[in-house]
C-alpha cells in the first residue's frame, strides 16, 4: 500500500510520570484498512498508549499524526473531532439517557444544528435532527440494538452496553477506532458475538481499528498484525503466527522461570 493509505503515524511516543517511564519510543504506522492488536502483560503500557492516542493524556515526547496532522499535546475533544474515537475498559455511557440518545450524542459532534440555529428555531434544526435520528437507528441496527432504542442505557445487559459504546464511538465518524478491552467481563457467547461485530465493522467501513484485549484467542482470530508491549516498550510487531512463536513474547508473558520449568 502507498503512503496515501496511511491514516495514523506514531513516532517516538513516550510518557513519564515523575521518574517512572510508562511508555518509551512507541511507534505505530496504521493503514486505513488495518485491524491491529495491541497486547502485553499487565502494566506493559497498553492503557497509557491508548490514553495518549486518544488525547486523554499528554505525551512527554513523540508525534501522533492523523492524516498528516500532528495531534500530540492537543485536547481529547480535538482528537475526537480529528477522527480518533475510543471505547474504555470501564464502560462510560450516559446511563440515564436512552440507547438512541447515547448514539445521537456522538452524531451531534459533526451533524448537530448548532446553538444559534437551535435558539432561533431555524428549519435546518428539524432537518438535522431527523438525519441524526435516522443515522442513530442505522448504527443501532449494525450493533443489534435497534429493538432497545428507547431503553435506558444503564438498564442494558453488560454485553449490550459494550455494543452501545462501540455504536456511540462509530457515531463520531472516526478514521481510527480504539477498542480498549471490549471483551472484558463477557461470557463466551457474548465474546463470539462481539468478535463477529468487530469483524463486520472492519469489513464494511473504511476505519482502521486498534484492539487492546487480554483474550488472545479473540486477538489472534481478528488481527492480521499484532504489537506486543512489555515494560513500556514495543517488543514485537508481526503477524499472529510470528507473535505466538516469538521467544521474547513467550518470556514476557510466562517469565524465565516458568519457561525453563516447562522445557
Amino acid at each position: 500500500m502507498g503512503s496515501e493509505t496511511v491514516v495514523l503515524e506514531v513516532e517516538g511516543l513516550s510518557k513519564r510520570f515523575g521518574g517512572v517511564t510508562a511508555l518509551a519510543d512507541y511507534a505505530l504506522r496504521l493503514e486505513t484498512d488495518e485491524l491491529v492488536g495491541l497486547i502485553g502483560p499487565n502494566g506493559a503500557g497498553k492503557t497509557t498508549a491508548f490514553n495518549l492516542l486518544s488525547g486523554v493524556s499528554r505525551p512527554s515526547g513523540g508525534r501522533i499524526r492523523l492524516c498528516g496532522r500532528d495531534l500530540a499535546g492537543r485536547r481529547a475533544d480535538q482528537f475526537a473531532r480529528g477522527g480518533i474515537a475510543r471505547t474504555f475498559q470501564n464502560i462510560r455511557l450516559f446511563r440515564d439517557l436512552t440507547v438512541w440518545e447515547n448514539v445521537a450524542a456522538g452524531l451531534h459532534m459533526h451533524h448537530g444544528p448548532g446553538w444559534v440555529a437551535t435558539m432561533l428555531g431555524l428549519p435546518s434544526v428539524r432537518r438535522r435532527e431527523t438525519r441524526i435520528r435516522a443515522d442513530a437507528e442505522a448504527l443501532l441496527r449494525l450493533v443489534g440494538l435497534a429493538d432497545l432504542a428507547e431503553a435506558r442505557a444503564g438498564e442494558l445487559p453488560y454485553g449490550s452496553q459494550r455494543k452501545l459504546e462501540i455504536a456511540r464511538a462509530l457515531a463520531t465518524e472516526p478514521k481510527v477506532l480504539l477498542l480498549d478491552e471490549p471483551a472484558a467481563g463477557m461470557n463466551p457467547t457474548e465474546t463470539k458475538a462481539l468478535a463477529e461485530l468487530i469483524a463486520g465493522i472492519h469489513r464494511s467501513r473504511p476505519i482502521a481499528i486498534v484492539l487492546v484485549e487480554h483474550d488472545m484467542r479473540l486477538v489472534m482470530s481478528l488481527c492480521r498484525r499484532v504489537q506486543v508491549l512489555n515494560r513500556g516498550r514495543l517488543l514485537a510487531d508481526a503477524t499472529p503466527g510470528e507473535i505466538q512463536a516469538d521467544p521474547q513474547v513467550i518470556e514476557a508473558y510466562l517469565g524465565r522461570r516458568r519457561e525453563r520449568h516447562d522445557a
